[in-house]
């Protein structure tokens, strides 16, 4: 084992035992370290197995498309869950022994979390193992999206229902030019039950969403990394410039400290997943990682604010909408074109024939989208569109910046996702206080700048 590697796991044990205020945050970052070695250590030692069984696809971007393994996104998720079992123990354990101790119980009542939160946290890993199950079950049998499409809701109801007992808050925060244009007097309104639906909902999408942006090396685990990055950003705006006893603080720490080691064995895939890829992440990957994200969006009370990273993701599912729904044909796999040629990605297309015609509102709809650069169309010399690129946020990167080479086309949407993210967290903390009149985060830049 080579020195560095030593060194960096040794530096790993001593952030997880070190007894400090910040010992939750300090001990996920040893988690994050001890996973991203162990997820590297396992991923070339079972990838041959996986093989063997038959789970397998051929990387249809390459030239003589070579058998890569697939469904390797379980190795890291089953990883990730026996670190975090492994973190109870720094995470409420300690919230035990400083009861005893007046003067550190006080000193730090949001840095520890209580005892009673603990159902929160293994409701959350409930969720995380009925998302593997179905991501593996779908590797296996390729179950249909509209048998798969609400699985994970019915997955996200003992979070909901951990919610409801722990927090139970379902009212949002009414802008003040609303409040003011229509002579209102509170500044919340009480969704109720719609709110629950709403969480429903957000777990529904962020493991399909995921699922969707997908087809190109390194894609998928290279969008939840830069995802949890941001993710991770906001936390840190709470933590570092917020009050210590707050209730913010407590639960931006706990949302951290679910991120950083799902960071370890995220940035661990991405080294095997990453062009050329020598693995497949497989479905499991995309429901797991996904799920991740709206654990920590709900039980960190958070859910809506999470939105804001899944923008180009939200964007990729409208657009893909009219071929989704049938509106469009939808050939089964939309992947932009390899030219072995010059080996560079060019956007792929939906032919349309007797058999699949183009329905009367999207001809009329296409020229709209064409002139928009939305959509690249071919017509035939009578005027008729024949073909259209697929509608995927892929093909329309390939539309807008021209043929790439798949590295290259991943490392554009990557960075596409990164700037829209840093963008709306950047509004996040700044135009939304204002348009609302009261947040934290207000509350937070006035003591950073006054």
């Amino acid at each position: 084992m080579a020195l560095s590697t030593v060194s960096a796991l040794a530096f790993s044990v001593f952030l997880v035992v070190h007894n400090d205020r910040f010992q939750p945050f300090e001990a996920a970052v040893g988690f994050a370290v001890f996973g991203y070695f162990f997820t590297c250590m396992l991923i070339p030692r079972l990838a041959p197995m996986f093989v063997k069984r038959g789970l397998f696809g051929k990387d249809m971007s390459k030239v003589g498309k070579p058998v890569t393994p697939e469904t390797i996104g379980v190795i890291p998720a089953v990883c990730y869950l026996f670190l975090m079992i492994l973190f109870i123990p720094f995470m409420y354990v300690r919230y035990y022994y400083n009861q005893s101790d007046n003067s550190v119980a006080l000193s730090e009542p949001a840095s520890l979390f209580p005892n009673g939160k603990l159902s929160s946290f293994l409701s959350g890993m409930l969720c995380l193992e009925s998302m593997i199950l179905l991501g593996m079950m779908d590797d296996l049998f390729d179950i249909r999206w509209r048998h798969k499409f609400f699985l994970p809701a019915i997955a996200a109801i003992p979070l909901l229902v951990i919610y409801y007992v722990d927090f139970g808050v379902t009212s949002v925060l009414i802008p003040n030019f609303i409040r003011n244009s229509f002579h209102i007097a509170g500044t919340a309104v009480d969704l109720g039950i719609f709110y629950y639906l709403y969480m429903g909902a957000v777990a529904i999408f962020c493991p399909n969403s995921v699922n969707i942006l997908a087809g190109i090396n390194g894609l998928e685990v290279g969008q939840t990394v830069v995802i949890a990055a941001l993710l991770i950003l906001n936390d840190l705006t709470y933590l570092f410039m917020g009050d210590i006893a707050s209730a913010a603080y407590s639960v931006h720490l706990y949302s951290c400290s679910m991120l950083i080691p799902f960071m370890g064995v995220a940035l661990a895939l991405l080294r095997f997943n990453w062009y050329p890829a020598r693995v497949f992440v497989g479905d499991t990957w995309c429901y797991f990682s996904g799920m991740v994200f709206a654990v920590v969006g709900i039980s960190g009370h958070f859910a809506k604010t999470l939105m804001l990273f899944f923008v180009p993701q939200i964007f990729n599912f409208i657009y893909s909408a009219p071929q989704l729904f049938g509106l469009v044909p939808c050939p089964r796999h939309r992947l932009p074109h390899f030219n072995a040629k010059d080996g560079l990605m060019y956007n792929s297309w939906t032919e349309y024939t007797r058999e699949t015609p183009l329905k009367p509102v999207m001809a009329a709809v296409f020229p709209i989208l064409e002139r928009l650069k939305l959509i690249r169309l071919v017509r035939n010399p009578q005027g008729r569109i024949t073909k259209s690129s697929n509608m995927t946020l892929i093909n329309l990167v390939i539309i807008w910046f021209g043929p790439k080479r798949e590295d290259v086309l991943c490392e554009i949407i990557l960075l596409l996702q990164f700037l829209v993210g840093f963008v709306m967290l950047a509004l996040r903390h700044t135009v939304i206080p204002i348009l609302f009149g009261f947040d934290n985060s207000w509350n937070m830049l006035q003591r950073f700048y006054m």
